[in-house]
């Protein structure tokens, strides 16, 4: 019986397995706040519908909190939490930051959800400790637009503070690899061509990207997310990880197009609110079928492009599920 490591395994090598793997992962609001409830939240998910791992999504705060950010649960149909308050308002303010430790405050809390998880499953599924990349932590600090604004005026300032929370990340990330992690969901929520160019990526985004996902190698799963539209693919095909997860559905590249880019494995295929949440399981068989044509049923993971929303249909999930239990065309 094939294991679900050695199916995604096989994805990532470009091989055939008896079947192609597939993944779903969701926010579990107010489960978020607590490492036991959160834990819990997964282990049960992963118990009605059986994917072949587990993506762990923390609320996107748990990396910045202990610097004072604060946020809440306004209802969210993807379950993400709004922010409330931002700790950087003035440029000066990056330069304050100092490094936290993975042994206190909210990183120790997610390092306990880990442990949990590690006692509870073992080495059956494999999981994946969402990491945001320092700029996208540096959003959850300031806000979009005044790190923007900041960027263009005071761009050593940010780089200061960059520097901290990579420093930061880089201790979390640690800890979390001791829990048993198969590797890391990295979010490059910020890897867009709608808010810089490739140089400004360049100086910003990509080195502190590199480092932590230097530090994240020797994990066999390292999974990068692209978020949103006018994503930089083209940096993502050469950085160090095994799967790259995007909105295919929704910009450029189509799988099609980031087979020919690409042999890293590639994780998509379903849209989450058309299909995922307003369609049918009818619908959402067709899709998974469509994209499985696309690719081969080779290096790829069927999923969805970003979190699948929490409104989202059970029967929709299964039919997800369920999908790849098909026979894939040779």
């Amino acid at each position: 019986m094939t294991t679900k490591r050695e199916r995604l395994e096989a994805a990532i090598a470009g091989e055939r397995a008896d079947r192609c793997p597939v993944a779903l992962w969701r926010h579990f609001p107010v489960d978020d706040q607590d490492p036991l409830t959160l834990a819990e939240a997964h282990l049960e998910f992963q118990a009605v519908y059986d994917f072949d791992l587990i993506k762990i999504t923390p609320a996107s705060s748990f990396s910045v909190k202990d610097w004072g950010v604060e946020d809440a649960w306004k209802g969210d149909p993807e379950g993400t939490r709004a922010y409330t308050r931002y700790v950087v308002n003035e440029a000066g303010d990056w330069a304050r930051l100092r490094p936290r430790r993975a042994d206190r405050g909210s990183l120790a809390n997610q390092v306990r959800c880990l442990g949990i998880l590690q006692d509870r499953i073992g080495l059956d599924v494999p999981y994946l400790q969402t990491i945001f990349s320092p700029l996208t932590q540096a959003k959850h600090l300031a806000g979009e637009a005044r790190l923007m604004e900041h960027l263009r005026r005071e761009p050593a300032a940010v780089e200061a503070g960059l520097e901290t929370i990579t420093r930061s990340t880089l201790a979390f990330l640690e800890a979390a690899r001791a829990c048993g992690i198969a590797g890391v969901f990295y979010a490059a929520q910020q890897a867009t061509y709608r808010l810089m160019d490739r140089a400004g990526y360049a100086r910003f985004g990509e080195p502190y990207d590199r480092r932590l996902l230097e530090a994240a190698s020797g994990l066999w799963l390292n999974m990068l997310h692209l978020h949103g539209e006018a994503v930089m693919f083209d940096v993502a095909v050469t950085y160090p990880v095994q799967v790259i997860n995007w909105h295919d559905r929704e910009t450029s590249p189509t799988l099609g197009e980031a087979r020919r880019m690409t042999k890293k494995a590639l994780c998509g295929g379903l849209r989450r609110w058309e299909t995922m949440v307003l369609g049918t399981p009818e619908a959402v068989r067709s899709e998974a079928a469509e994209a499985m044509r696309a690719t081969a049923g080779r290096g790829f993971v069927l999923g969805t492009g970003c979190v699948v929303p929490v409104v989202a249909p059970r029967a929709n999930l299964r039919a997800a599920r369920a999908s790849v239990e098909l026979r894939i065309a040779k």
